[in-house]
């Protein structure tokens, strides 16, 4: 199967590295133009001028802080105002680490600006131009937690639930319009977030890092942590034109590690 989406504009965050990245590589090399979005200019200038351009593509760059959300709210307004998507793909860097009776209601507040506010303001900039379109595709990238809280992660936990009940209405309702919302529940994957997590455990529980890692991959039925560039085939396609009628869902990528239905 040829996957194309030569002729598509995507906008894509928190891509400047781990599985923002991934996805940003492999709609470009389907031949998307890609605007990157993140904090990190640098790195978002690089990748540019690695994205695949085979197909004539123009890609660009949007630097954004999802965790100042006033300022974020400016920023895509200026973008949308003289551009228009066909492919978005809501991700964010996650939330703090820590339990729940760790957190305070502030710490919920702040964690819903960055993955449940900034996900809406921006399908809400998107959608007029897929309506005309009639054409379009939303990925939201969420996590494996939401049908099975992990006990550190209970700002996650929460709030991406929210993003996944807010994919599935808005799925229903633009369904006719020829767009699809999916949601992807992200199990463990080889990025700087997951050895991030595992240090504080490791630090926490008094092993190294590689220690908690073995015991990481131990739980997964295949037995080892995901590749993000496997993260971006999924995403690809989703954002095609043989993904039509695959929308409202929930479709884990964790290697067998989620044992609910």
């Amino acid at each position: 199967m040829n996957i194309s989406l030569v002729g598509k504009n995507a906008l894509v965050g928190g891509s400047s590295k781990g599985i923002g990245e991934a996805i940003a590589r492999q709609l470009a090399e389907c031949g998307a133009s890609v605007t990157l979005m993140a904090r990190n200019e640098s790195q978002m200038k690089t990748i540019v001028g690695e994205l695949d351009a085979n197909h004539g593509q123009k890609h660009d760059y949007l630097v954004v802080d999802f965790s100042n959300f006033e300022g974020f709210s400016t920023v895509i307004a200026n973008y949308f105002e003289h551009r228009s998507i066909d492919i978005l793909v809501n991700n964010t860097q996650g939330p703090e680490a820590g339990g729940a009776l760790e957190k305070k209601v502030s710490d919920y507040q702040r964690a819903f600006d960055l993955l449940f506010k900034s996900a809406v303001l921006v399908t809400e900039h998107a959608l007029p131009n897929m309506q005309a379109n009639q054409w379009g595709r939303i990925i939201n990238v969420t996590s494996v937690s939401v049908k099975e809280p992990l006990a550190y992660l209970a700002l996650s936990n929460s709030i991406r639930a929210a993003v996944v009940t807010w994919g599935k209405s808005l799925a229903i309702d633009v369904a006719q319009n020829g767009i699809t919302v999916n949601n992807v529940l992200t199990g463990y994957f080889d990025t700087d977030r997951i050895a991030q997590l595992n240090a504080k455990k490791a630090e926490k529980m008094g092993i190294s890092p590689e220690e908690v890692r073995a015991a990481m991959e131990e739980q997964v039925p295949a037995k080892r942590i995901g590749d993000p560039k496997e993260y971006g085939f999924l995403a690809a396609f989703l954002a095609s034109d043989q993904a039509a009628y695959i929308t409202g869902t929930n479709i884990p990528i964790d290697g067998g590690l989620l044992k609910s239905l």
